[in-house]
């Protein structure tokens, strides 16, 4: 398929897209919130699984999965929360977008469930001690953490999940069918240029 020019015909004002896609209800609108409150603590506080959304100053993007044990997300008041920021593959993503950008978004999800917590805000790269310290996994604390002033917080509705059946095994597609990851890897670096010896 030939390259398409999406800006032909595209949606450029917000009373074409409102046309189109119609306006949501009061109860939509008003179920964001400002703060943590008890039911979003609880929500972090069960999620083992988080997806941190960046950008960086010229608004380039990036979504970076982030994987620890439960109640691994410190919530230091109703306000403020700090990610982990655990030891990695040192691309930094994420952190380097915030330096030039500090607004990220962050989805929460807790496996079985098909609604997620989705917080938005404000992030700083931290390596207080004293916080750092309440993040220590198997006695090591984090070097870095990114601490969060939270501007929005709301439970986004399961119909994401819930259609793509994320939850139920038997709907999953076979894997054994892809290639490994080492042979997605693998062309990544031929496709740039890297010579892979064998």
């Amino acid at each position: 398929m030939s390259v398409i020019d999406f800006s032909q015909g595209a949606v450029n004002s917000e009373d074409e897209l409102r046309e189109i896609a119609g306006v949501p209800h009061e109860f939509v609108v008003k179920k964001t919130i400002p703060i943590i409150d008890d039911h979003c603590k609880n929500f972090i506080e069960m999620s083992p699984l988080l997806f941190l959304a960046t950008s960086n100053a010229e608004g380039k993007c990036d979504v970076s999965p982030r994987g620890d044990k439960p109640s691994s997300v410190a919530i230091l008041n109703k306000h403020q929360l700090v990610i982990p920021d655990r030891p990695g593959n040192r691309r930094l993503d994420s952190i380097m977008n915030i330096l030039s950008n500090p607004q990220i978004g962050l989805i929460f999800l807790i496996p079985g469930l098909n609604e997620v917590l989705r917080i938005n805000g404000k992030a700083t790269i931290i390596k207080n001690p004293e916080v750092l310290n309440k993040l220590s996994l198997k006695d090591r604390p984090p070097s870095l953490g990114i601490g969060v002033d939270v501007e929005e917080c709301f439970i986004h509705c399961p119909r994401a999940l819930k259609k793509s059946k994320v939850w139920e095994p038997e709907s999953w597609q076979d894997s054994e069918a892809m290639p490994s990851v080492e042979e997605i890897f693998h062309a990544a670096l031929r496709l740039n240029g890297v010579e892979i010896k064998k």
